[in-house]
């Protein structure tokens, strides 16, 4: 049984098991939401994709398909990137998303910003007329992560059966997430101030060079630790420090200081054509593989993960 299509914002989780119980949850879904005129997207890992696209048939032309393991690699793009395009896209209709940034082959370190992107979709998408069902790999992930699916989405659906959550309380798996992050041990640090800046992000990149880092990747970096000092500065009590080092065939990159980002939202918003300013960490979570961010009033610690 799939969502019934509502007023406002619908967000359903689908546990599936085996691909019969995939198809089964999501066809439909594209189905009904084509027949009623609304503009659908797919986005769910590459595997998948040839799966519904081939038990869709004909329809699937009228489909517009995300491999989300490219688009959502970094959990933090997913709603500015994936979703809020697509829905920004059609200001004047209801739209029907199938998303799924949780797959069995997401390691722990990702975990925790796929949890919170989870979360965050609800108020992101809050009086938006659109339904997202996020189907979950009910034997290949974890309880934990089952659980979190429950606390982060009003409605489950399970075998065939639709019910309300009952521990449905997204806020809660923001804050739980919001985890310390504690750099390694050997991490090369540089601390700066206005005045240092350009300092701060030559550190940075002659450090990155060092690991391997190299060509558009390294410039993503370089933009990135622009970004993030130059916020330090501005909104971060005017200084900071900031961390390199090579974790994983990854290059880390993490900015301290002691600013308070209130804004759970911070970065996943799109910005407006017209907006000056406003844009540096959207813009970090567009260049980057990986954003994890612990805050509280004693400061923020952003750390980024680019691939080598």
């Amino acid at each position: 049984m799939t969502a019934p299509i509502a007023e406002s914002f619908v967000h359903p989780a689908l546990f599936y098991r085996g691909e019969e119980e995939y198809v089964d949850g999501t066809v439909p879904f594209v189905r009904d939401g084509l027949e009623a005129g609304e503009p659908v997207a797919v986005a769910v890992p590459g595997a998948k994709l040839g799966v519904l696209q081939d038990a869709l048939g004909e329809a699937a032309t009228d489909v517009r398909f995300i491999d989300m393991t490219q688009a959502g690699r970094n959990p933090g793009r997913i709603i500015p990137r994936v979703l809020r395009v697509f829905a920004d896209a059609h200001p004047k209709t209801r739209v029907r998303i199938i998303g799924e940034p949780i797959w069995p082959d997401r390691t722990g370190l990702e975990y925790p910003a796929c949890a919170q992107h989870e979360a965050l979709i609800n108020s992101a998408f809050e009086g938006r007329d659109a339904t997202i069902l996020c189907p979950y790999d009910a034997e290949g992930l974890s309880e934990q992560v089952l659980t979190d699916a429950y606390a982060t989405h009003p409605v489950v659906i399970t075998g065939g059966l639709q019910r309300n959550s009952p521990s449905y309380a997204p806020d809660r798996v923001v804050q739980r997430y919001n985890e310390p992050l504690t750099a390694a041990e050997a991490a090369e640090g540089y601390t700066f101030g206005a005045a240092e800046l350009p300092m701060a992000r030559h550190f940075v990149v002659e450090r990155a060079t060092q690991f391997g880092l190299s060509g558009v990747r390294l410039e993503d970096l370089a933009l990135v630790t622009a970004e993030l000092t130059t916020n330090s500065v501005l909104h971060g009590g005017g200084s900071g420090t900031v961390h390199v080092w090579p974790e994983g065939g990854q290059v880390v990159c993490e900015v301290r200081d002691r600013g308070h980002l209130k804004d759970p939202l911070a970065g996943r918003r799109p910005s407006p054509p017209a907006q000056m300013g406003g844009r540096g960490l959207l813009l970090v979570n567009y260049l980057t593989d990986l954003v994890r961010v612990h805050t509280g009033p004693d400061g923020t610690v952003i750390r980024c993960y680019v691939d080598c």
